[in-house]
Parts: structure tokens; sequence; C-alpha cells
């Protein structure tokens, strides 16, 4: 053991005796030690806490008119069945009511979030012809860190409806939030699209011997998107334009939903036409008046 200790002893001698005799190589590594330093000190990270990121991921299909149970037993039990199986999941919550479906997964803490959408987004096309065909596509959202917003901002008039209002945040304001430096979105509440609102007049309807089928076939077959192409000649190319759906409510209220004989059945025949917002189920208020929510 002493053999042992004495060359472990002279090894440290003789590498401190390079030091010793050679001042230039010790002055150069004294400053390199304390540029290290220097840089360490500016880049490492000081946290009260460590680095942790919670991850949610949120499944949500519609299905317009379907009640509570039908979502439950034909959408979000299948939805619920795929993504089970998904990597990294903690817990998973789901709920359903009148024509909306939501699945919600949290993943344990530092889970990798892009890897487990990867997963969520192929299980859930695998179920896609499982679920009524009405439904539409589930629509699927990550958010990492805070759920929740910090921040709401509430927008009213006196003279625009929530509607106009609505649609001048979807335009100018949401966008301009959106690209703050540390916003993830800017979500919308208690706003009111602009839909083509199309009131039946049952009376009318057994009158003249139209059906809602009727009234839906003749909209769908009259509101699709069509691309005609172009003509070509030795020195021009015109773009064909076909107007092929209404975009107001005199055209809406020309369609031909039922033809008999010579005589035809409008639109504006048995139903009433208007220009309004597209749901009216729920209203946010802000101060006594209608008002809508950015939450950020």
């Amino acid at each position: 053991m002493s053999g042992v200790a004495a060359a472990v002893e002279g090894a440290r001698r003789a590498f401190t005796d390079i030091f010793i005799k050679r001042p230039v190589l010790s002055t150069v590594v004294s400053l390199l030690i304390l540029l290290l330093g220097i840089q360490a000190f500016f880049s490492l990270p000081i946290r009260q806490y460590p680095k942790l990121t919670n991850t949610t991921i949120e499944i949500t299909t519609t299905y317009p008119g379907a009640n509570a149970d039908l979502m439950q037993g034909f959408v979000t039990i299948p939805i619920q069945q795929a993504v089970a199986s998904t990597e990294g999941i903690d817990y998973i919550t789901s709920s359903s009511t009148q024509g909306v479906s939501v699945v919600k997964l949290t993943l344990r803490l530092n889970a990798d979030g892009d890897r487990a959408l990867t997963e969520v987004l192929a299980k859930t096309n695998q179920v896609r012809n499982v679920l009524p065909r009405a439904a539409n596509d589930p629509i699927v959202v990550k958010t990492t860190g805070d759920a929740f917003a910090l921040m709401y901002i509430g927008f009213n008039s006196d003279v625009l409806t929530s509607a106009q209002i609505t649609d001048y945040l979807v335009r100018v304001i949401q966008p301009r939030l959106q690209t703050i430096d540390g916003v993830s979105q800017a979500q919308i509440l208690g706003g009111q699209n602009f839909a083509m609102r199309i009131w039946l007049d049952p009376a009318r309807m057994a009158a003249l011997g139209v059906t809602a089928t009727d009234i839906q076939a003749a909209l769908q077959a009259n509101n699709f998107t069509s691309a005609p192409g172009e003509v070509k000649g030795d020195f021009i190319r015109v773009t064909i334009n076909a107007d092929t759906s209404p975009s107001s409510v005199e055209g809406f209220e020309q369609l031909v939903v039922l033809a008999k004989g010579r005589s035809l059945v409008r639109l504006r025949d048995v139903a009433k036409v208007e220009l309004g917002p597209q749901s009216v189920v729920s209203s946010s208020m802000f101060n006594g008046l209608k008002a809508v929510f950015v939450g950020v």
C-alpha cells in the first residue's frame, strides 16, 4: 500500500510541477477557467422550482341535432376507447352534451406531447368510419402549460350587434393578439358568427306539400364549390368563375325547393330568410350590455 501511495504522490507532484515551472501556462488555464465561469454565470438558468410541462389533448366532435345519450354511445365511447392506449396518458375525462362530444387526455408530467398528439391523430382517424356519417370530423387540439386564460378582454357596443363585434374581432383583433410574444392563443368567448338563418313555416309547408327534407336537399344542391377551370387562347388566358351558391338573402329566397308541373315553390314561400347569428343558445354580458370576450 505504501508503494501505491508513493506513486500517487509522485504523479501529483509531477502534475503540479508543470504549472510551477511554466507560469504562462498557469495564467492561460486560469483565465480559461475564469471565462468559462463567467459564461456559465450568464447562461445557466436560475429557477426556484424545476421546469415541469403538463400537456393536455382535447378531441371535440360535433353532431348537430344528436342528444347526449347518442353522443355518449356512438361518438364519445368509440373515440375514448381508441385513444386510451396512447403512450404517456395520466388520465382521461370526457363529456357528452347536446350535439357536442369532448374527450380530454391529460398526459404525465414532462411527457412528450408531440408524440402523443401524433398517436391521437392516427387513432382518431382509425375510428372515423365508425362514427355516424352525419357527424363532423373530430378536432384535436394540444395545449401545453396552463389551460386557462390569464386575461379576459370584453368588447361591447351600443351600435354594433354581437355578430358584428365577433366579425371585427376575428378579422382584426384576434390575429394581432395571437402574434404577441408569449401568447398561445386568443380565444373568442360568447361570439356569434354570421350565418344565413332559415325559419320554416309549418303551416305554409303543409299547404304546399313541402317537407323539411325537400328544403335540405335544395340547400345542399345549391351550396357547393365548383372549379370550372379556364379558357386559353394564343395570347390570352381567362379564368372562369362560376357562382354556384347564393350569397345573399335574396338569393336564398329565390331557391326552388319543389316543382309541381309549371308551378314552382320557392324558399321564400315556406320560410323566412335572414342574416343573423349562427347560434343563439348562449350569450355573454358585461356591465349590463351584451358583449364578446377574448380569453388571452
